[in-house]
């Protein structure tokens, strides 16, 4: 039992040496997230207290009842209209975007001359890093009603002006679409480095059979990169209900003329941050990113449980 015990801790000990560098490489990420996602995650605790700046987070009482602060989104009279928009919103982009971003990938992975290729990826990805406020001033320019591109092309054909900022329908177009363009090169990058990772030999093969590049497509590239493209869609899962600052800074930055576009652009976190500025509500803040983080969550572990009845191997946990 003493060899043995000796035997295991060096094995241990030699796995550690050469793990090492790896480990060291996660440091830095998992310091990041334990800092910005796991240390405020006391901060919960408010979503059941009124808070009193005065008293801190562990001094301010708790309300009564326990779930007062989750009433100011539920009994809103718009509560319905931002849940339905932030959903579909999130559905209909994550579709859009992982069917962009696998077709792009493909089509980047046939282009032969390697200049050629970074340069395309180089424009594909240029969007992902602006800001939503420099994408609201390019569609600002392409929109505006007398000084907008879209309606001098339109009035010069002999039409008439479309004015985009007062109609709510145009946006449940163009919201999605800039979304799209904004984001795809990233995922697309990814998708990219999945199709690198290929074994060239299954291309080989197929092509000796006689299969026509679509047919390698078909059964061979889009087969392989299926974990990868289940992975990611299980994480856009846990976005669904998420309206937050990160990805949807478009809808902060969007002028509205009086509120005209909220019917079509007011999302969960859009809604809840007007309302919060006017009452300066922690506690009710606090309610309605819980309630997202519960569902978005759940969502993940009902997706997670779906897909591993059907591929267990494709599974994210």
């Amino acid at each position: 039992m003493g060899l043995n015990s000796k035997k295991k801790k060096g094995v241990r000990k030699r796995s550690l040496k050469r793990q090492l560098p790896f480990y060291l490489m996660m440091a830095p990420g998992l310091f990041f997230i334990g800092l910005l996602f796991y240390l405020p995650m006391p901060g919960v605790i408010l979503a059941f207290k009124d808070y009193n700046p005065v008293d801190g987070l562990f001094g301010s009482k708790w309300v009564d009842p326990l779930f007062t602060n989750f009433e100011f989104f539920f009994k809103s009279e718009t509560a319905r209209t931002v849940t339905v928009n932030t959903l579909v919103y999130n559905t209909l982009e994550a579709v859009l975007v992982t069917v962009c971003a696998v077709a792009l990938a493909i089509l980047l992975n046939e282009v032969g001359n390697k200049y050629l290729s970074a340069a395309y990826k180089g424009a594909i990805l240029l969007p992902t890093f602006l800001s939503w406020v420099v994408i609201q001033y390019i569609l600002f320019g392409l929109l505006s009603v007398d000084r907008g591109i879209v309606n001098h092309v339109i009035t010069g054909l002999g039409g008439e002006e479309v004015y985009w900022y007062s109609e709510p329908a145009y946006w449940r177009v163009i919201m999605p679409l800039a979304y799209v363009w904004k984001n795809v090169g990233y995922y697309s990058v990814l998708y990219v480095a999945a199709i690198a990772g290929i074994n060239t030999d299954y291309y080989e093969a197929a092509q000796l059979d006689g299969a026509s590049k679509w047919q390698q497509i078909k059964y061979v590239t889009l087969p392989l990169i299926r974990p990868t493209v289940i992975v990611l869609s299980l994480l856009w899962v846990g976005k669904l209900f998420n309206g937050g600052l990160g990805d949807w800074n478009a809808f902060y930055t969007l002028p509205n003329d009086a509120g005209a576009l909220y019917k079509a652009t007011d999302v969960i976190d859009t809604y809840v941050f007007r309302s919060l500025k006017k009452i300066n509500d922690y506690g009710m803040s606090a309610a309605v990113g819980l309630y997202q983080s519960v569902i978005g969550f759940a969502l993940v572990l009902l997706s997670n449980m779906v897909i591993k009845k059907i591929d267990p191997d494709s599974a994210l946990f």
